[in-house]
């Protein structure tokens, strides 16, 4: 059985209105504005908790702390967009890779992952 808190609530919208991977950090700075006296160890509790019901899943970037996105988002294929300037990670929908190179002989692939890098709207805009 779930318990419903105030911070569950809370982390949950900051999800759902996001529509992209947030780190910790980014839930902790954004759910201050609702629940003051909230810590960074207890936005870790409900992230942890979050992602054990499977309510979220966490996005791994190489050499980047987790971040995480819905269900929903993660149900679908789609790649990431890391910004370098303020260091957002943003969904990229759908895919445009396609595998059409040769192989070696009996390789087979089953997934993929692509992440690509630059400077978001935001970052641009205020260069």
């Amino acid at each position: 059985m779930k318990r419903v808190t105030k911070q569950r609530v809370v982390v949950q919208r900051l999800f759902e209105q996001a529509k992209r991977p947030l780190s910790p950090v980014e839930v902790y700075e954004q759910a201050r504005y609702e629940l003051r006296a909230i810590s960074l160890a207890t936005i870790y509790r409900t992230l942890k908790t979050l992602v054990d019901e499977g309510v979220l899943v966490p996005v791994s970037l190489p050499g980047l702390p987790d971040r995480y996105e819905t269900r929903g988002c993660a149900d679908h294929h789609h790649h990431h967009f890391h910004c370098d300037g303020c260091g957002k990670v943003f969904d990229i929908p759908g895919c445009g890779l396609h595998t059409e190179s040769p192989l070696p002989l009996g390789f087979a692939v089953h997934r993929h992952e692509v992440v690509l890098y630059g400077a978001c709207r935001d970052c641009r805009t205020n260069a």
